[in-house]
């Protein structure tokens, strides 16, 4: 893999005056017929000439003479460099790379779709020259298969705590995102910035089924909130009974009790009461 290295430049400006001074030597040569002198000093300002390169901020530009690679230029502005050579621009901006949504199945073998964008930039220019083909459309198919990676890893959702999932960890899925990225890109001389979902859902084939089985879960879930809570309120109630000394309730009556206010607590309707005001024979 080659490194990248500084090509030889000289200042644009002095190179400019020196082009300009040789064409005036030049001209004041053949008028004077001194043909030798000014062929020579027409060839140098050309050869000069054919160096001159201008390079915009956040750009650097590989500079390719005879097939070999004679380093990169990243001082903006304009310069002279090794002359007759092939120069190419790579941008070092940040770009954006938004992926495809893509359907992949998850650990559990759920098809998902699945979207993310990648935020990165060259910083070594002659890497993603000359060590890979088309470093954009490189980065482009690298981050589809880094994302196919990430999410074949982890389920879409649980309904424990006990893993990560892709719904539920957005931090720790788009650090292992960007891990993932980075390694695969690092070839190509571009740094992963960020990577982050944009889009995550359930194939349409089996969108319903599964939000069914959400809205169970959360069913189940509320439903032992409500009867730990109401076990508690009981609790808390009989204790309070019997310490006031309000009522002294056996054995049949405490459970009778009991069962009558976790009917209350719990049930989904509001409780109707059945007043009870002494019975008819004694």
């Amino acid at each position: 893999m080659l490194r990248e290295k500084d090509a030889w430049m000289m200042n644009g400006y002095v190179g400019i005056l020196t082009i300009a001074v040789l064409l005036a030597v030049t001209v004041v040569s053949f008028f004077q017929e001194l043909y030798v002198i000014g062929a020579i000093c027409l060839a140098i300002a050309i050869i000069l000439g054919s160096g001159i390169t201008l390079i915009q901020p956040n750009q650097s530009v590989v500079v390719i003479f005879l097939g070999k690679y004679m380093g990169s230029i990243r001082k903006e502005g304009i310069v002279v460099t090794v002359p007759f050579s092939l120069r190419r621009t790579i941008s070092l901006r940040v770009r954006n790379f938004n992926s495809k949504r893509l359907k992949v199945n998850d650990v559990n073998g759920n098809p998902i779709e699945i979207a993310a964008v990648i935020v990165f930039k060259v910083v070594d220019a002659a890497k993603a020259v000359f060590d890979v083909d088309q470093y954009e459309e490189f980065v482009e198919i690298q981050s589809e298969t880094a994302i196919r990676a990430v999410a074949t890893k982890y389920p879409y959702d649980t309904f424990t705590d006990e893993e990560l999932t892709l719904r539920g960890n957005a931090e720790e899925i788009s650090s292992q995102l960007t891990k993932e990225l980075q390694e695969r890109l690092k070839v190509a001389g571009v740094d992963v910035i960020e990577a982050r979902l944009t889009h995550l859902a359930y194939s349409t084939e089996i969108a319903q089924a599964m939000l069914q089985r959400q809205q169970a879960s959360a069913i189940i879930a509320a439903r032992k909130q409500i009867v730990e809570g109401a076990v508690g309120m009981v609790q808390d109630a009989v204790k309070q009974i019997e310490k006031d000394g309000i009522v002294e309730l056996d054995e049949e009556r405490r459970a009778a009790m009991i069962n009558n206010l976790l009917v209350s607590i719990v049930s989904d309707n509001g409780t109707q009461p059945v007043v009870n005001t002494g019975s008819l024979y004694q």
